[in-house]
């Protein structure tokens, strides 16, 4: 199996109630499954001590380290600039808030062993779980789910949610990437699922923050899912048969992948 350097990308902003524990609850894993691995907190323009808690983590552990986004900021601004830092074969996005799961993610970077170039998680098949979701965004996360099936035709279920990892030739071949805010998410998977990339798709768990208040603001971002659904599906009709690509059997999306 490829021995793969695995990056992750964490954006954060004003986590400090967050983030040393869900650092130190990432780097142990890792350590311990002897996965060569850096983890780029990118520091989304914080007003609380967020930047100094990973700075002291940093000089801890090698592992870590710290990007301040003096640019425009925003959720999609800040997985954009760790995606232009990271040194890794491959790279995964999680949420400074620990609600995703380390054992995921190593369980990821095993499908990326097996030769997948996209791995990607649901909370919602069999094996998949959610813990202390709120009902309201619960609701709206499936109506947007089944609208992107609907409109896409596949199966998976779970686009919108941020945690997926891809290989480095996957994140070269969706760019340019447009997305500032939270439409990042959908725009990473749906441009690879597009531009044919493998990709294999496993039960997650997700677990609502201890701490803090969700930067997700469901008001504002409506339109900006809308547009970028529509971007996409529209380069899905008008791209038929442009991203055409040989691969070996090995490297084809899962059966699984089209049953979710």
């Amino acid at each position: 199996m490829d021995d793969l350097k695995l990056s992750i990308v964490m954006p954060a902003h004003n986590e400090e109630g967050s983030i040393v524990e869900t650092l130190e609850g990432l780097l142990q894993p890792l350590l311990q499954a002897s996965i060569p691995f850096e983890v780029i907190v990118v520091d989304d323009g914080s007003s609380d001590s967020t930047g100094a808690y990973v700075m002291e983590l940093a000089g801890r552990y090698p592992e870590i380290r710290l990007v301040r986004n003096a640019g425009r900021h925003g959720f999609g601004m800040a997985v954009r600039l760790g995606l232009e830092r990271f040194t890794g074969d491959a790279v995964a996005v999680m949420m400074a808030d620990g609600s995703d799961s380390p054992l995921d993610l190593i369980r990821y970077y095993r499908k990326l062993q097996e030769g997948f170039e996209c791995v990607f998680g649901s909370r919602f098949m069999r094996g998949g779980r959610v813990i202390n979701y709120p009902k309201h965004k619960l609701v709206l996360n499936r109506v947007v789910n089944n609208f992107i099936r609907l409109i896409f035709g596949f199966r998976y279920n779970d686009v919108t949610n941020a945690f997926k990892c891809y290989r480095r030739e996957v994140i070269e071949g969706i760019q340019p990437l447009i997305s500032p805010h939270f439409n990042l998410t959908v725009e990473m998977p749906l441009k690879a699922i597009i531009r044919r990339y493998s990709y294999d798709v496993i039960p997650m768990s997700w677990t609502n923050r201890k701490t803090g208040f969700s930067k997700l603001k469901l008001q504002e971002m409506g339109s900006r899912y809308l547009f970028i659904v529509l971007y996409l599906w529209l380069e899905q009709i008008l791209s038929r048969g442009d991203y055409h690509r040989h691969r070996t059997p090995e490297h084809t999306a899962s059966s699984k992948a089209t049953h979710v």
